[in-house]
């Protein structure tokens, strides 16, 4: 089973930066995502800023998350990241 986010950092270049409860963290480029009507609307920078945990996942609004397996799966590891 993957871990819950619980910490996120989005950058200014669409990427998250995550933290799991196992402690690990995670970048993931969210820009080949933005062209899927899903996603489409986090090509705006402020509403992308807006990134943060809710229930272990990541989220934007009631219509827009991210799962902690895209996350976690899909996603590179950063050693030593601190937030």
């Amino acid at each position: 089973m993957t871990p819950d986010v619980i910490l996120v950092r989005p950058l200014p270049d669409y990427t998250l930066v995550a933290q799991f409860a196992t402690g690990e963290w995670r970048r993931f480029d969210m820009r080949s995502y933005l062209h899927y009507p899903a996603f489409a609307a986090l090509q705006d920078p402020a509403l992308f800023q807006r990134a943060h945990v809710e229930h272990g996942a990541v989220t934007w609004t009631d219509e827009i998350d991210l799962s902690p397996d895209t996350l976690y799966l899909r996603g590179e590891s950063v050693p030593g990241a601190e937030a």
